[in-house]
């Protein structure tokens, strides 16, 4: 049996019946990069690396926060804020309780069963792999859950796909007083794959 190819895979078809049509689909994928399900990304304006799950039924991408203060400066809006992370969480620890500045770009109204929710959004530099992209943020508190960093549609938009059968396809970032990336292994295989968010 011919195996199938790319296009064949992802449109779950037997096979690619145009030819132009599927080459042009290949085309576009060779233009991504190819994300596990969780991936480790640094952030360098911040100094570390988180844990992220990678979540296309999310619309924006989500960085676990405590103490979120909206303060102005300069006239503008801004919001300062400490990392929420539980003691699983693996981060470089000199920046765990440290203060993190960043100006306001909105407020997006979440909803969900528990009811509506007002989050502040912020951008900031975002490494993954060979990816480095500003990234929209809504801050909230995430301490619950297994991953402190969601990362959503508007994130893989035009530049990443997931294969959901993968986890952690690129090194993990290495920051001043961080661990090094040869060491991710056991940190990797802690976080239950079972979980759900």
């Amino acid at each position: 049996m011919k195996p199938l190819s790319t296009c064949a895979w992802i449109r779950f078809k037997p096979s690619c019946l145009n030819r132009e049509e599927c080459n042009a689909e290949d085309d576009l994928l060779e233009n991504k990069t190819l994300l596990g399900r969780n991936e480790w990304v640094g952030l360098p304006s911040i100094g570390t690396y988180l844990q992220a799950q990678v979540d296309s039924g999310a619309n924006t991408s989500s960085l676990s926060a405590r103490e979120i203060t909206p303060f102005e400066r300069d006239g503008e809006d801004w919001v300062r804020f400490k990392m929420a992370l539980n003691d699983e969480d693996v981060a470089v620890d000199s920046v765990r309780d440290e203060w993190v500045e960043a100006p306001l770009e909105r407020n997006v109204r979440i909803v969900q069963a528990s009811g509506e929710e007002l989050r502040p959004v912020i951008s900031l530099l975002l490494t993954l792999g060979p990816l480095s992209e500003n990234v929209e943020f809504t801050l909230t508190d995430r301490s619950h859950l297994d991953y402190p960093v969601l990362l959503g549609r508007r994130f893989l938009l035009d530049i990443a796909v997931i294969d959901v059968a993968d986890s952690y396809r690129f090194d993990r970032p290495e920051f001043p007083d961080g661990e090094p990336a040869d060491q991710a292994d056991d940190d990797e295989a802690a976080v239950s794959d079972d979980s759900e968010e």
